[in-house]
């Protein structure tokens, strides 16, 4: 969508409510002033992208001629942070091949609920410079709409492997590589190897970034009582007919504990006899199995306190639950969904609790959890883990529409689940009372499962001491700077995953591909690591187990400070100008044509015209000379 169409849609919808307002009389929506001032916010915010876009995008890869390639990159994982890479290395002259093993991009937000939206402001979550949104928090459509338009403005379609799963990814010998010697190959005299995934079908790369992320299927955890694996998904299905409509307006779900439905289970039946152990009547979802699932006037359990956890019940309460529990093994900290706030939290420099964190704690507790302050971490500092960042969770607790519970799962029996309630100074595992609660519905937010990354030759990558998180930048191999783990190292952080590093950690491996004198060493990327263990030494899961932006961003200045030799390429790795598209035939997109590109482009943005096959998209730092001189 163009930056003219959202300010259309934008005014429309104010204008809109505008009569809607007047026609009913209600003066004091139609004159409110916060109304007219978040209108305004919203223009602003509209223009402000239109100018970070402007300046800031990549030019895109021309299409209508042959680009001279300086390298070839495979990138492993079509999610955000993949197809945000992906752009980046071919917009820049480099030859790329996407892989994916669904059959769609998107990644983790194309197996969330509809529902699901970004925690965070969308301004601390552009992925890409060419990023438009159309609100502050956008859901999940918009973002995958966001991500595929991406996708295919930068001429990826042709070059993305869907359905393809990377199952080995090995160094090349020399003798399977033409004009390549054995010093080309060594990172100890500054080479690199040279890659081959799934056996050569789509030749050999000169580097490998994988953007597998941190979330991958979703986490079952099973319970004592729960149904077998069967029964759920028959439960699941019939809910989520129920929840379109596709059942019986006056038939009983089969949740109902006073169902007499004849569907109810032979087994369910059976596990309540007495002397057996009970089997939960109800229905089991995992959190990201929310769209669909009839949720009007049920009690909805859900085990699990962390973002999808706040998520879920406040979902279940939009849809019209009676009532929401939630059970949390530990608590975490929840901050405030407000830009500022949670950008000050993220400028904490240190990457650890300092002597002063205290302060922030009791920031956040004022702000978010007045009346409620039994309910903040006891023994969990706020710069120790990920916080959720959230504003309606808490007020849902303090009204009564959920009730927050600390303690163990013990099971789930046949109208319920059990739970061992812990007090707040009380650990994971201690004694506690043990309590039932009842439930129509239980929700598992237990997160999802950790992609795994033994297609790489891990022994030879990541020896011991330097495996994940423990990489230089957090993110390179420590043995060869050729394989970059963008976003797929990490463990705690307060930051984004979706922003400005995506792209400079793409450059910096661009970099090191066209630039010798720029590549570290193995033994400095070690020192690199070493170094931050000893200045970060005492810190709760490690030196890398929890970092914030800032400290990722002083990270990456100091890459420069400290290499005066990289300082050439200074716009280049944090702004990405500088290195455009080389064309065969001779000659590269020049500064005048950029200029010139900007200033004729900057019309198709409003208009929405720069997206199409015969005009290429704006950017401010890149032009396409057949299009500026009307070829």
């Amino acid at each position: 969508m163009s930056a003219l169409a959202i300010e259309r849609d934008t005014v429309s919808s104010f204008l809109h409510n505008s009569l809607a307002a007047a026609r009913s009389l209600d003066f004091p929506t139609l004159l409110s002033p916060i109304r007219f001032s978040l209108f305004l916010l919203n223009l602003l915010y509209i223009y402000l992208q239109a100018v970070i876009i402007f300046f800031f995008k990549p030019p895109c890869p021309p299409r209508n001629r042959r680009i001279k390639y300086r390298g070839r990159v495979a990138v492993i994982g079509g999610g955000l942070t993949g197809v945000s890479s992906a752009a980046h290395a071919a917009s820049h002259g480099f030859d790329v091949v996407l892989y994916e093993k669904d059959d769609r991009i998107g990644g983790i937000w194309a197996h969330v609920n509809s529902t699901s939206g970004l925690q965070l402001n969308s301004t601390l979550y552009r992925f890409h410079p060419a990023v438009l949104w159309s609100r502050a928090f956008p859901q999940r459509d918009e973002i995958l709409g966001e991500i595929r338009r991406i996708w295919k403005e930068y001429g990826l379609e042709e070059h993305t492997r869907l359905g393809t799963s990377v199952t080995s990814v090995r160094h090349a010998s020399p003798d399977e590589l033409d004009n390549v010697s054995e010093g080309d190959l060594d990172p100890l005299r500054l080479g690199h190897a040279r890659w081959i995934i799934n056996g050569g079908t789509d030749g050999v790369f000169d580097a490998v970034i994988v953007t597998v992320g941190t979330c991958g299927e979703p986490q079952w955890v099973r319970f004592p009582g729960m149904p077998d694996i069967e029964e759920i998904k028959r439960r699941k299905e019939e809910s989520q007919k129920q929840g379109r409509g596709e059942g019986r307006s006056d038939e009983k779900p089969q949740v109902d504990r006073n169902s007499d439905d004849d569907h109810t289970s032979e087994s369910s039946q059976e596990d309540h006899k007495e002397g057996e152990e009970e089997t939960f009547s109800g229905i089991v979802l995992h959190s990201s199995e929310l769209d669909d699932a009839a949720l009007d006037g049920k009690r909805v359990l859900v085990i699990g306190s962390g973002a999808s956890g706040v998520e879920a019940v406040e979902t279940a309460l939009a849809r019209g639950a009676q009532g929401c529990v939630i059970v949390a093994r530990d608590d975490k900290w929840i901050i405030p969904r407000n830009m500022i706030v949670d950008t000050l939290i993220s400028a904490q420099p240190f990457g650890r609790e300092m002597p002063l964190s205290f302060l922030w704690e009791k920031i956040v507790t004022l702000w978010n959890y007045r009346g409620l302050e039994e309910l903040t971490p006891a023994r969990l500092g706020l710069f120790e883990g990920t916080p959720v960042v959230n504003d309606e969770f808490l007020n849902h607790v303090r009204v009564g529409r959920c009730q927050y519970i600390r303690g163990d799962t013990q099971g789930l029996t046949h109208g319920g689940v059990k739970v061992a309630v812990r007090g707040r100074m009380s650990r994971p595992g201690d004694k506690g009372d043990e309590r039932e609660f009842p439930a129509d519905i239980v929700v598992l937010a237990t997160g999802f499962k950790k992609p795994k990354v033994d297609f790489l030759e891990e022994e030879y990558l990541f020896p011991e001491g330097y495996d994940r998180p423990n990489l230089y930048l957090q993110n390179f191999a420590t043995e060869d700077w050729s394989v970059l783990m963008t976003n797929s190292s990490y463990i705690n952080a307060i930051g984004t995953v979706g922003h400005f590093h995506i792209g400079i950690y793409t450059r910096i491996l661009l970099t090191f591909l066209m630039d010798k004198n720029a590549r570290p060493l193995p033994k400095d990327m070690k020192l690199w690591v070493d170094v931050l263990r000893f200045v970060k030494r005492g810190a709760r899961g490690g030196a890398l187990g929890f970092f914030t932006y800032m400290e990722l961003t002083i990270w990456l200045l100091l890459f420069h400070i400290l290499r005066l030799d990289r300082v050439k390429w200074l716009f280049f790795i944090m702004q990405g100008w500088g290195v455009l598209p080389e064309v065969e035939g001779g000659g590269t997109e020049t500064l005048t044509n950029k200029v010139a590109h900007a200033a004729n482009g900057y019309s198709d943005l409003a208009d929405g015209s720069g997206s199409t096959a015969d005009s290429p998209p704006i950017s401010g730092v890149g032009s396409v000379n057949e299009w500026v001189k009307g070829e």
